[in-house]
């Protein structure tokens, strides 16, 4: 019995570690790309004095990563072929929500309008204990729903033309910016330059830690 609860334990173990979250973002591109670009050095524009923070700069990493992929290198003292300029929001969307709930079992169903939550029986407002003749029962809460824009614009060292603009979108109930940025960055990035023009969806897989 006790092998049979290790192999258990171990199959589980397995199955968690390999959970994902799929994270849905709306990407939209601008580009005009050159089909030829010989030099691929790239700097990074210097951001507003508000933006500057240690948390751009991680972000800032993120993308630094994406270029490395397409074969772009950091200038360093020389002049870059590209600049690169990156911003991001997230914004708090409280959003009031009715749920079902068993008025026999919620602990607060017997209380009415005292409980921690503003009760519902029928669709109206009730101060009388809970009753399942009044008809279904719900419970009033706030749902917090997060926006969160990435936008990233390359453009040309020269002369200052743009050469590459995209826009990502995403909302979700992750309060944690931190965690759902690099799909964010991924997403900026995906099948680059991508269309001129559009916007497109992309999902991507990410583990749960």
């Amino acid at each position: 019995m006790k092998r049979v609860l290790m192999t258990v334990a171990a199959s589980l173990t397995l199955l968690l570690g390999g959970c994902a979250t799929t994270i849905r973002s709306d990407v939209t591109t601008f580009n005009q790309w050159p089909a030829q670009m010989e030099d691929k050095s790239y700097a990074f524009e210097q951001p507003l004095a508000q933006e500057d923070t240690l948390e751009w700069r991680s972000y800032q990493e993120l993308v630094r990563a994406q270029m490395a992929k397409l074969g772009f290198h950091d200038s360093g003292a020389g002049k870059p072929a590209v600049l690169v300029a990156m911003h991001f929001t997230t914004t708090d969307v409280p959003v009031r929500v009715l749920q079902a709930a068993d008025p026999f079992f919620y602990p607060g169903a017997r209380v009415g309008w005292y409980g921690p939550y503003r009760h519902y029986w029928g669709g109206f407002y009730s101060p009388f204990y809970g009753s399942p003749f009044w008809g279904p029962y719900y419970e009033e809460r706030i749902v917090h729903q997060y926006q969160r824009e990435l936008q990233v614009t390359i453009r040309a060292g020269q002369d200052g033309r743009q050469l590459f603009d995209v826009k990502v979108h995403n909302t979700s109930r992750v309060r944690a910016t931190p965690q759902v940025m690099p799909a964010l960055v991924q997403s900026a990035f995906q099948d680059f330059p991508g269309p001129n023009g559009g916007t497109r969806v992309v999902e991507l897989k990410q583990k749960e830690s």
